[in-house]
């Protein structure tokens, strides 16, 4: 067997595998003996099929599957072993002189058409960008400590004062009848609810100023102006249970409770930020804001590295790709697109290809490594940022870590991470490397350059149209993955 690269030019090459007969009929003759073995046929014994008949109905078809196993392991070995930087697949050459005759010849050449990765300079010393930073606004970090004492505020009981609209009134609910306790009638032992949620303003009204040991009769129809899911929830019934009827009720009051919010003190600070790691007012305020600002770093980057892509993309304009061999590799692996819609794509499915390849670049030449325990720390982050979202902001480390690590169970998860520890690198990099202009902005500003950029920018080059071309992603990593 002889394997040779043909290059067109630079980016474009042929592979050609040159087939002996000694090189494949020994597997052939291999696996015609094992199908014999195997073969039940009408008239023979299991096992006892001649080799003349087994060869007459399986060769051809036994000669193809074991060339096909072979020139796939040749090929991959070929490129590995040559370190070429294809990208994506390499694609069987269909001209006429080019294809082999099973029936007639012996020794066969195959062919295969490559796309080769360009070579090209890093040269960004004349790029300038910009890379906003939050300042934070006053009212707004007022506002997060506020929701801080809002939650982790407690419901403390109400003895001598009367319920207000937001207290939670607690007691017994009891179907009355003419003013009488109904027979059989629906008791509910622990009925809960606030005036504030009541639609009816006489009833609220009933409720407000009331105290322990008092009692309000009233219909939950009414107070609650025929929302049956309310009325069932306050029942503890279906909505079809309590669909027919609508009696009255007596609400004997057994406890009031009123929300208290929580004072801004070392509590606070504890549940919010860890404990000890602020022991004032002051410095509680700085932690908030720090954790805030924290939150439109993704943004920052994401900003950063988007704008960064065209001016990337731009300067690759003149570098040669091999654009015939991808737009055929597209059409052959892209389910559902024919050639036309290939082609009114392609020019911004290259320039994601460029943007990908110079990444790699970057990557591969300032040999930038990602370690398990980079994605490690991202996957904490990711669990850290959730959680924030729900007003969790100091989780046990427990807690934080067993949930990082049912992210790492899942391998497209795992891919994702990577993906994204790769490309903080890269911009760390790029910060470095090329002339930044650090911009402060308040997040106010700093959201409306957001939302301007996702119109005019996202429409433009948006990456989630290209989704459908998943195997096109992956054109660059190809090229990473040959060398290894």
């Amino acid at each position: 067997m002889k394997s040779t690269l043909n290059k067109t030019n630079e980016v474009n090459g042929t592979i050609v595998i040159e087939l002996e007969k000694a090189d494949y009929q020994e597997k052939v003759d291999k696996s015609l003996n094992q199908l014999r073995q195997r073969a039940e046929i009408p008239g023979f014994r299991k096992g006892k099929v001649p080799k003349s008949v087994i060869q007459k109905m399986y060769s051809k078809s036994v000669l193809i599957d074991e060339i096909n196993k072979i020139i796939t392991e040749e090929l991959g070995n070929f490129v590995k072993e040559n370190k070429l930087k294809i990208l994506g697949e390499p694609l069987a050459d269909k001209t006429p002189e080019n294809q082999v005759d099973l029936d007639k010849d012996e020794t066969f050449k195959f062919h295969f058409n490559i796309g080769l990765t360009p070579s090209f300079d890093l040269n960004l010393e004349d790029v300038e960008q910009a890379y906003y930073n939050v300042k934070l606004e006053d009212d707004l970090l007022d506002k997060q400590i506020d929701s801080y004492k809002q939650n982790f505020g407690t419901y403390l009981k109400v003895e001598e004062e009367g319920a207000i609209e937001t207290d939670l009134i607690k007691g017994t609910l009891t179907e009355v009848e003419n003013g009488e306790d109904k027979a059989e009638g629906i008791v509910v032992e622990n009925a809960i609810l606030m005036p504030s949620y009541l639609k009816d303003e006489t009833i609220k009204d009933s409720f407000i100023g009331s105290k322990v040991g008092e009692s309000v009769v009233f219909n939950p129809k009414t107070a609650y102006d025929n929302n049956e899911a309310e009325v069932a929830s306050l029942l503890q019934k279906t909505k079809e249970e309590i669909k027919d009827i609508n009696p009255d009720f007596r609400f004997d009051i057994n406890e009031v409770t009123r929300y208290k919010e929580a004072d801004l003190n070392q509590e606070l600070f504890d549940r919010v930020v860890g404990e000890g790691v602020v022991t004032s007012e002051e410095e509680f305020r700085t932690k908030v804001q720090e954790q805030i600002l924290k939150q439109f770093k993704p943004g920052a980057d994401h900003l950063f590295i988007h704008e960064m892509r065209d001016k990337i993309v731009e300067k690759m304009a003149n570098v040669e790709f091999p654009e015939d061999f991808l737009k055929s590799w597209l059409l052959e692996s892209s389910e559902g697109k024919n050639e036309e819609e290939i082609i009114k794509d392609f020019p911004l499915i290259l320039d994601d290809l460029k943007f990908q390849i110079f990444k790699q670049k970057i990557v591969e030449e300032n040999e930038i490594k990602i370690e398990f325990k980079d994605i490690e720390a991202l996957a904490n982050e990711v669990a850290r940022a959730q959680f924030a979202q729900y007003g969790m902001s100091n989780l046990p480390d427990d807690v934080l870590q067993n949930y990082s690590k049912s992210l790492l169970e899942k391998e497209e998860t795992i891919q994702n991470l990577y993906e994204k520890a790769t490309e903080e690198k890269v911009i760390e990099w790029l910060k470095k490397n090329i002339n930044v202009t650090e911009e402060t902005v308040s997040s106010e500003e700093f959201n409306k350059i957001m939302s301007d950029h996702s119109h005019d920018h996202g429409e433009n080059h948006n990456h989630d149209e290209h989704e459908q071309y998943d195997d096109f992603e992956d054109l660059a990593e190809e090229a990473e993955s040959s060398e290894e």
